[in-house]
């Protein structure tokens, strides 16, 4: 049982470990003529190479592609955000004060998913505060040329002329390292939440200890 510990350990690790990306242009046009594939694009590497089961770029052009890209981006960016919350409040770990006028803390609600659908979670207004803010952050902040904001460097770039950390100061291959390095947490990170929300789900129908790998880890 350690044994198959470690080694699940070892690739939950690796998979948060960027490897060389191929030397691709930035504007990513490494588009495959004889079959429609994009064979040579960022975050295409070993061991799995080119993983397209569903055929989402059977026949695509440049633009269908950045629109996926556009969207892996953001859905991995989300995700790791939602992972690092889930781990950050399962330790304990809240935002000080009240959250209402009532003078409930945050610590007082569940987390994760009981936060929002559980029997004691936040008021509905608090929900709604929530999905406000996102509402306001995609419509008019987190944009990209496709949403009438100023043309990004690759897709997935919010910059917008204003927002830069001194991403210019990078070379062609640093970007590209980094972008790799992005594409791989983002990556981790959908399994890793949809892992936690199983696990959350079967934890509260009372599954998890019937479960022999995971009764044996708890």
């Amino acid at each position: 049982m350690k044994l198959i510990t470690a080694a699940l350990l070892a690739a939950s690790a690796a998979a948060f470990a960027p490897a060389q990306v191929a030397q691709t242009s930035t504007s990513l046009s490494a588009l495959v003529p004889s079959d429609g594939k994009f064979e040579n694009e960022l975050g295409v590497q070993p061991p799995i190479g080119f993983y397209d089961p569903l055929g989402l770029l059977d026949n695509a052009d440049q633009e269908r592609f950045d629109r996926l890209r556009y969207v892996e981006v953001k859905h991995g960016r989300v995700c790791m955000l939602a992972f690092l919350g889930q781990i950050v409040t399962r330790a304990g770990i809240h935002l000080p004060g009240s959250i209402d006028q009532a003078g409930d803390s945050f610590a007082s609600f569940p987390n994760g998913i009981a936060a929002i659908l559980g029997p004691d979670a936040m008021p509905l207004g608090g929900t709604w505060q929530i999905v406000g803010l996102c509402g306001f952050l995609e419509l008019g902040i987190m944009m990209d040329s496709a949403n009438g904001a100023e043309p990004g460097e690759f897709p997935g770039d919010f910059r917008n002329g204003s927002l830069d950390f001194g991403w210019d100061k990078f070379s062609e291959d640093q970007k590209l390292f980094k972008r790799g390095i992005e594409l791989n947490n983002g990556r981790a990170a959908m399994l890793g939440i949809l892992g936690l929300m199983i696990h959350e789900k079967l934890n509260e129908i009372g599954m998890v200890a019937d479960l022999p790998i995971i009764g044996a880890l708890k």
